[in-house]
């Protein structure tokens, strides 16, 4: 059996769906914390689980006869985070896993200016003294996160925020793809941490504005303003100061090109090229105009 933690999240839900057209639905299970928001998936023979990165227990429950565990990526940071996935890496191990998977990011490093980088790294780390096989997926900078970055860009005609650098921004989709097929056949890129699963192209937001210029037809302008002067912005927006200060590490971390990678292993697994960003600008700007 093949289980997948997180399965009702964002990139979680669509490996599940990917993976199904791998194996069998009586060979994949799911370990979530609201076992109702799964109801779809057991209704289609998948077995479901309640499993909570905060229960030792429910894991050990959920990942119970697991060939395979792949461990989606908390939503939570710092120490809470890696205690978390710890966690569940014993529990899929104690479990008899013959191999762990866990989706880190291509930024992975214990030097980053953006802080989940860290907890990437420390858990990256942390499965290799597991004694048990395992693949960790260096998922690229998920393209969903280039609309909040717009902010009211398409209504403005600008786009505020700190300098930057490029970013191979990956959609969720192409990602969730290649998650389920290695985590069919970890054959496919081996062992530890595979190379980036990338787009082909970096883009830092002056491309952005570049394109969505050419796909509305009206000027979109690129301004540049000082990183506290953002990061204030974001408070008296009702942000947290923590919030605001992880956020402006991602800023931090493209100017330093710690996202600028890019690799041919996630369009080689696809047998396709990747999505483009401008796919992901074109949505935004055709279900602006519907709306």
């Amino acid at each position: 059996m093949i289980v997948i933690t997180g399965a009702t999240g964002q990139l979680g839900s669509q490996v599940v769906e990917q993976l199904l057209r791998h194996v069998p639905a009586e060979h994949v299970g799911v370990s979530v914390r609201n076992t109702e928001k799964a109801r779809d998936l057991a209704d289609r023979g998948v077995r479901v689980r309640r499993g909570d990165f905060n229960d030792a227990d429910s894991l050990a429950s959920a990942f119970e006869g697991a060939k395979r565990v792949l461990i989606v990526s908390s939503n939570s940071s710092g120490r809470e985070a890696v205690a978390q996935h710890a966690m569940a890496i014993d529990a899929a191990r104690d479990a008899g896993a013959e191999r762990v998977l866990y989706t880190s990011h291509q930024g992975v490093s214990a030097q980053s200016e953006f802080a989940p980088m860290l907890d990437h790294a420390a858990t990256t780390a942390y499965l290799s003294t597991l004694g048990t096989p395992f693949t960790t997926l260096r998922n690229g900078f998920y393209a969903s996160t280039v609309p909040l970055l717009l902010g009211q860009a398409l209504q403005t005609g600008e786009i505020v925020a700190p300098a930057d650098g490029p970013v191979s921004w990956t959609t969720h989709a192409d990602l969730a793809e290649a998650d389920a097929a290695i985590l069919a056949d970890p054959s496919l890129l081996g062992d530890g941490e595979t190379p980036p699963l990338t787009a082909r192209d970096a883009h830092d937001l002056d491309d952005i504005a570049r394109m969505l210029t050419e796909l509305t037809g009206r000027s979109i302008r690129r301004v540049v303003v000082e990183d506290e002067e953002w990061v204030l912005s974001l408070i008296g927006h009702g942000v947290p100061v923590a919030q605001a200060r992880l956020l402006l590490g991602m800023f931090l971390g493209s100017r330093n090109g710690e996202f600028a990678v890019t690799d041919p292993a996630l369009e080689q697994v696809l047998g396709r090229p990747a999505q483009p960003i401008s796919t992901v600008l074109g949505d935004l700007v055709s279900g602006s105009r519907a709306a």
